[in-house]
């Protein structure tokens, strides 16, 4: 009964400062405070504050609010932990290298063979060390990753 009385108090005073402000010639502020202060009016008329009125002193809803909290606390916790330690174990694991076998481990061996490569010369033979740049180190990676 109280909640009551003091949303209807509180929708009262909205609308009077509604009222002089429209009087001041500000017609937009005074419609948008008049749509605030008929909120509580709303919200008792719907019951629902009412029932927030019975829920606040129920001792049962203090205690779902607290188990809800100790939920979120644990979740939160949890992630912030996960964050710490670089993701989830099989995250990590795939990180580290300990990755499963390969969908076609044949698929990233080179498409040229041996035996198909062209003719630049020997393998034992000197590079030209003229304008060219060396690009044995570059072919040394490359080959390293199977391209």
């Amino acid at each position: 009964m109280i909640a009551e009385t003091v949303c209807s108090a509180v929708s009262a005073a909205g609308l009077g400062i509604a009222v002089v402000t429209a009087y001041r010639k500000r017609f937009l502020a005074a419609t948008r405070i008049a749509a605030y202060s008929l909120v509580p009016v709303g919200l008792v008329m719907t019951g629902v504050v009412g029932w927030l009125a019975h829920t606040a002193f129920s001792p049962t809803a203090w205690a779902g609010f607290g188990v809800l909290g100790a939920a979120w606390l644990l979740f939160a916790g949890t992630r912030a932990v996960e964050r710490r330690r670089g993701g989830t174990r099989a995250e990590r694991r795939a990180a580290r290298g300990g990755q499963a076998e390969a969908v076609a481990p044949a698929a990233s061996a080179p498409s040229l063979g041996a035996g198909n490569r062209p003719a630049t010369g020997s393998a034992t033979a000197p590079r030209a060390t003229g304008s060219t740049e060396d690009f044995s180190d570059i072919e040394a990676i490359l080959k390293k990753h199977g391209i």
